[in-house]
């Protein structure tokens, strides 16, 4: 009896209803909506703001969320120098992530399966940080060595030899600092590690533990 009711009550109303909305005129009258005479003030705050443009030659900027020098400040701009910050991101040297990884060096921190690792952001989080501790393992006499020193023109910070050791390996940095600055490694791309350590100097990378055998695991 209800089936009944409502499919020759109900629905038949439900439908004539949607019909008559469909076509009953309307008009819009647009002076209620003006924001003529309104003081409006469209300038976000700098708290939640983007950092502030420089004096840089724009392809040299990178535009984090406003995170000061902290240690996710650094990742987030390292990354955006990288891919943009594009997880999903394959360069034309095969490079993965939004940290552009090679094969080898995901091997020495435990990662054996590439395609996972591209579509695991989790993983290549974890991958960073591992990466970033052993890094530090190997190149804490030089860190000791030379932080606060001059090497081709570049004031030398921890956070400006762990990014040059992500972009060219331990070794060349090694190279770059024991050289002092004579041996200046460039990627396929003309990236130099004096650039890296230029570029990324000065960030608080005290939370990465130097790590002889660090892994990354989810």
């Amino acid at each position: 009896m209800l089936k009944k009711i409502i499919s020759n009550v109900i629905a038949p109303f439900a439908i004539c209803l949607l019909i008559a909305l469909a076509l009953y005129p309307t008009t819009l009258d647009y002076e209620k909506y003006s924001t003529h005479g309104l003081e409006l003030d469209f300038n976000a705050p700098k708290e939640i703001a983007m950092v502030e443009k420089t004096s840089q030659p724009e392809d040299e900027q990178v535009f984090t969320p406003y995170l000061g020098k902290s240690f996710e400040a650094f990742k987030e701009a390292l990354a955006f120098k990288e891919s943009q910050g594009n997880y999903f991101s394959v360069n034309t040297f095969g490079y993965l992530g939004k940290y552009q990884f090679g094969k080898e060096t995901l091997k020495m921190i435990g990662i054996y399966n590439p395609n996972y690792f591209l579509n695991t952001p989790e993983l290549q989080e974890k991958a960073f940080t591992a990466n970033a501790k052993r890094n530090k393992w190997i190149l804490r006499k030089d860190i000791s060595r030379f932080e606060g020193k001059r090497i081709g023109g570049v004031e030398v910070t921890e956070s400006g030899i762990l990014a040059a050791a992500h972009l060219a390996g331990a070794g060349s940095v090694k190279k770059f600092l024991r050289s002092y600055g004579s041996n200046n490694f460039a990627d396929g791309y003309g990236t130099t590690v004096r650039y890296y350590m230029k570029r990324f100097a000065g960030y608080d990378t005290s939370f990465v533990k130097a790590d002889k055998r660090a892994k990354a695991r989810i």
